[in-house]
Formats: structure tokens, C-alpha cells, sequence
């Protein structure tokens, strides 16, 4: 009922024991508080928030336009609501070295288990598109410096995320990993890889655990999450699945309405009124106060 019982400072501890390399614990993307429910429910690792699904949540792309205040605020809304560890998406850190220290306490006090902060220039691009530019390796490493002094929890997970592949190649991104570690990195995700040999090259190159993005219609294969592991991948996260996922129904639902006159063809494929309330723990509430659920919902048990 209400929110997590696990506090962050516990989520984060759990989060640094998960993150072993060749495990590739798999962290699906929430799009809402209620979405992360059901990733905790179907027992995923942990639960990642994805910067482009926050910006496209408030219908804009994901190009840089989401303020810090408005990715901490929606994170935390999430991240308070699963006992999972949740990972969110810091952009470039909303800024300079001063606004990267100031992004990780926010999101310290909003109750995340970690974040990661990337190279690429403002106004930044979805990492699996072309055309993208990084900034020089000095500039990354202060962002990343700054970070990993900021933190006030040890716990918190630190990721520094490389764009360099899509720019200068593999050996480039290997080069920058190592780096970014050296500064004070506690996980590297190196986005856009081409292939298995890729992640296993960056996965051989660092003593940190390493992330695989498996997001669709991108610049890497949909790899299992078995192969990914033999690649000694630590963490996988599917960012916008879920969103696409359920816009894409919505939009389905949509047409029936639009073509039928009513919703009525679409309802089978409905989450019920019962599995609903069961998400929100709506029986629970019950505790507290006996009018709150003093009826019966048709299907839900002991309701």
C-alpha cells in the first residue's frame, strides 16, 4: 500500500550486488508509476526510466528539452513506487560540471539507485540515430568527476554513457570507457553497439559492469538475454518497449472506437477493472479505512 517499503539507501545496496558482469539482470522501462507495479510483479530485476520515454510522456522528443526538476519529479514518482532499484536517464547532466553534482543529489534525494550522464553536445539526439556529435574526452570527464564527488550515498550507481561508436568507432569507445572508469565511473554504457563483439570488447576492457541497450528499431540487434551474458553484459534495458507497447494498443483502441461506434471489439484485450485495482493494491487501502473498498469488484478476490 502507498509506496515501497525498501528505502532507496537498501535499493541502492541491492543494485551494486545485481550489477555482476555475465549476469545481465534485466531492468525493463517504466513510462509510469504504475508500469513499474507490474515490472516488480513480474519479477525483472530492476526498473529503468528512460529520458526519451519522459520527454515523449510530455509529447516532446528527445532532444534535451526536459528540465532536471521535471526528470527528478517523474523519476521519483516512479522510482517510489516499486521495491526494485531504478535507474534513470540524467541526459548530459542538465549542464556543467556544477549542474552534473547538483543533477546526482537531486536524484539522490528523489530516490533513485543510480543514473547515467552522457558525451554527447546540447541539444542532444536519441542515441540510435545518425548525425549525432560527442564532446572531447576532457569535458566528459568532468562531467563524470563531478558526479561521482557529488554523491552522497556510495551506493549510488554512477553510469557513464559514450556515444563515440557512432562517431569514431569501436577502438574510440574502448579508449573512452577506460577513461570514464579511471575518472570515477562505476558502470559504463556504451550506446549503439553493432554487434556481440562489440559489447564483448568494451565488456573486456573495463573492470566495471557494463549495459547493453536493446531498444527497438535501433542500431543493435535484438540480442537474448543469454547471448548478452556470454558477452559478459551486467545489465540490459528495453527503455521504450513498454511505452510503444501501450501507445501503440491505445492507438488500436482508438481506431475501433473511430471505425465501430464503440470500444466493444477492443475490451478482451483490456487489463480488467479486478487486475487493475489488484496493480494499485486497491483492497489494502481497506486498513486504513473500511469505506474506502467496501464493495465487490467482479472477479478480484476477497474484494
Amino acid at each position: 500500500m502507498l509506496y515501497s517499503k525498501t528505502t532507496p539507501e537498501q535499493k541502492r545496496r541491492t543494485l551494486r550486488e545485481l550489477l555482476v558482469p555475465g549476469t545481465a539482470r534485466q531492468f525493463p522501462g517504466a513510462f509510469n508509476p504504475l508500469s513499474a507495479r507490474l515490472i516488480e510483479e513480474k519479477e525483472y530485476d530492476g526498473v529503468y526510466i528512460s529520458g526519451a520515454v519522459l520527454a515523449n510522456d510530455l509529447g516532446l522528443p528527445d532532444i534535451g528539452l526536459t528540465t532536471l526538476t521535471e526528470v527528478a519529479t517523474r523519476a521519483g514518482q516512479i522510482a517510489r513506487m516499486t521495491d526494485l532499484p531504478a535507474i534513470v536517464d540524467a541526459d548530459t547532466g542538465f549542464g556543467e560540471p556544477m549542474n552534473v553534482a547538483r543533477t546526482v543529489q537531486e536524484l539522490e534525494n528523489a530516490g533513485l539507485a543510480g543514473c547515467h550522464i552522457e558525451d554527447q553536445f546540447n541539444p542532444k539526439r536519441c542515441g540510435h540515430l545518425d548525425g549525432k556529435n560527442v564532446v572531447a574526452l576532457d569535458v566528459m570527464l568532468k562531467r563524470i568527476a563531478a558526479a561521482a564527488e557529488a554523491k552522497r550515498d556510495p551506493n549510488f550507481l554512477i553510469m557513464a554513457r559514450t556515444d563515440v561508436r557512432a562517431v569514431d568507432g569501436l577502438e574510440a569507445t574502448v579508449d573512452r570507457a577506460k577513461a570514464l572508469v579511471d575518472a570515477g565511473a562505476d558502470a559504463i554504457f556504451p550506446e549503439a553497439m553493432k554487434s556481440l563483439a562489440e559489447f564483448e570488447a568494451v565488456c573486456s576492457a573495463v573492470d566495471v559492469p557494463v549495459l547493453a541497450n536493446m531498444t527497438e528499431f535501433g542500431q543493435s540487434e535484438l540480442f537474448t538475454r543469454s547471448r548478452l551474458a556470454d558477452a559478459g553484459i551486467a545489465l540490459v534495458i528495453y527503455p521504450v518497449t513498454l511505452l510503444r507497447s501501450a501507445m501503440g494498443a491505445a492507438e488500436r483502441v482508438l481506431d475501433t472506437i473511430r471505425a465501430d461506434g464503440t470500444q466493444q471489439a477492443a475490451v478482451d484485450s483490456m487489463l480488467t477493472r479486478a487486475r487493475l485495482y489488484e496493480l494499485v493494491d486497491y483492497g489494502s487501502y481497506n486498513t486504513f479505512d473500511a469505506g474506502v473498498f467496501n464493495f465487490k469488484v467482479p472477479g478480484l478476490a476477497d474484494s
